[in-house]
């Protein structure tokens, strides 16, 4: 036994080494993984972030619906990886600016005054239809003078967007999840917890970008099966169009005059 010693020690030790320099090896990808996971969401570890909630406008009471707590969980789920924490609050409540915490804001303008404000000043090119009632236009989008139309169950539209206020690397991004309906505000959430690398890859860990997703037959599949329609971010956030409002004569009639008998 203590002959084959000179030939079994080196090996153990040789083992142990290769065992310790594996582990540290995989330690340090999974803490640069981490790090540019922390990056994009602007999450470093301990910090604050913000959850911003709609109201169900299917209830009179203040409640969030079933799709959006799905959402939230992944959101949540992102943060804790992070080692982060989230502050869930109501959209009527959150009365600050932006830059200082990462803030993740869900639902349609509608249901969702944080979000009708965040649209307006940071993607200006985005007009979303908020008549109610069955018109075949409520709920559409129209971005860069095209229109996506809702349509309930077999085809629904949600903004995702990473923003950043003016050019700082230190501010804090806001992810917006914009849907025409709840359940598309669940897929833009798994979306962005499942490739958020690949997003990082593309646009950067301090990128802004705009997307357009579509959630397929979501009566029989769920927020599942997600298509990315398109890239919109410039013209999301182009300036709106100015209206030209029409001349008025002192006569009070259009520039075109009155017909003549």
């Amino acid at each position: 036994m203590t002959g084959n010693l000179p030939v079994v020690v080196p090996g153990v030790l040789a083992l142990a080494v290769a065992v310790a320099l594996g582990w540290f090896a995989r330690t340090y990808v999974w803490q640069r993984v981490l790090a540019r996971k922390q990056r994009f969401f602007g999450l470093p570890q301990h910090s604050e972030c913000l959850l911003v909630v709609n109201r169900d406008a299917a209830t009179a009471e203040w409640s969030v619906a079933r799709n959006d707590v799905y959402a939230l969980l992944e959101l949540s789920a992102v943060v804790k990886e992070c080692g982060a924490n989230g502050d869930l609050i109501s959209h009527d409540m959150a009365q600050q600016g932006f830059g200082e915490r990462t803030e993740f804001c869900i639902g349609g303008p509608v249901s969702n005054r944080r979000m009708a404000a965040h649209l307006q000043s940071l993607l200006p090119g985005v007009h979303m239809d908020t008549e109610t009632g069955n018109s075949p236009d409520r709920g559409a989008f129209t971005i860069g003078g095209e229109r996506h139309l809702l349509e309930s169950g077999v085809s629904e539209h949600v903004l995702l967007a990473r923003l950043t206020a003016g050019q700082s690397d230190t501010a804090r991004p806001v992810f917006l999840l914009c849907g025409q309906r709840s359940v598309t505000n669940q897929a833009a959430a798994r979306y962005l917890a499942r490739h958020h690398a690949r997003l990082a890859r593309k646009y950067g860990t301090n990128g802004n970008f705009c997307l357009l997703l579509r959630v397929v037959n979501s009566q029989a599949y769920g927020a599942d099966v997600v298509e990315l329609v398109a890239d919109v971010t410039r013209a999301a956030t182009a300036p709106a169009p100015k209206t030209i409002p029409k001349s008025i004569d002192s006569e009070g009639t259009g520039r075109r005059g009155r017909a003549k008998s």
